[in-house]
């Protein structure tokens, strides 16, 4: 059975349309590589659509009602929205959920090493992502710090191009010859992906 290809059936309007929302959303995952930074972007985006932040909602005893839209932030890596219906909560409630996920490396909390004259974060592999995929790859790192003052700082380094960017080594073509036979499952063990 052959199938029509869906492209094919979009006039020029609807292909522009398309083309605007998926450069919203490529812009979206620009800038939204961790759980905290994707919060940050939808945050801003519920905000754009007329949403509140239910927390401050509280704080100034404002009342709710039907129509109204708020949101919520947890830990900074989770957000919940709610448009209230006109419905009493009791005759139930329609859910849409949507899971954060990113695939990652996350650094170690003692990760600084040094090995042959060259300096290693060691890594944590997190994420449903083959891990040969991440090797020889340039890469940023993105996340948090807390300082022993309990201060939290935001930090992003690889992103431009005046920046130094990581990567995870690869063995050398004539040093691969055992790895060459291992499974594409065994080729790179997730502990020996460490950021030079």
């Amino acid at each position: 059975m052959k199938r029509e290809n869906a492209w094919n059936s979009y006039g020029k309007d609807q292909l522009k349309e398309l083309e605007a929302l998926c450069a919203h959303y490529r812009s979206f995952l620009d800038q939204s590589k961790t759980e905290r930074e994707c919060v940050k972007s939808a945050v801003v985006m519920a905000e754009a659509a007329g949403y509140r932040n239910l927390a401050q909602v509280i704080k100034d005893r404002q009342s709710l009602k039907a129509g109204d839209r708020v949101y919520a932030v947890s830990m900074e890596k989770t957000a919940v929205l709610f448009h209230l219906g006109t419905k009493a909560l009791e005759k139930g409630m329609n859910i849409l959920a949507a899971h954060i996920d990113s695939p990652r490396l996350d650094v170690k909390q003692n990760p600084l090493y040094e090995e042959g004259k060259l300096a290693y974060l060691d890594t944590h592999y997190y994420g449903g992502i083959k891990k040969y995929q991440w090797v020889t790859l340039p890469l940023a790192l993105h996340g948090v710090i807390v300082k022993k003052s309990g201060e939290a700082v935001t930090l992003s380094i690889g992103e431009s191009a005046d920046e130094p960017v990581f990567c995870i080594t690869d063995l050398l073509p004539h040093l691969a010859q055992d790895q060459m036979k291992l499974d594409a499952a065994k080729i790179i063990n997730g502990e020996d992906m460490d950021l030079l």
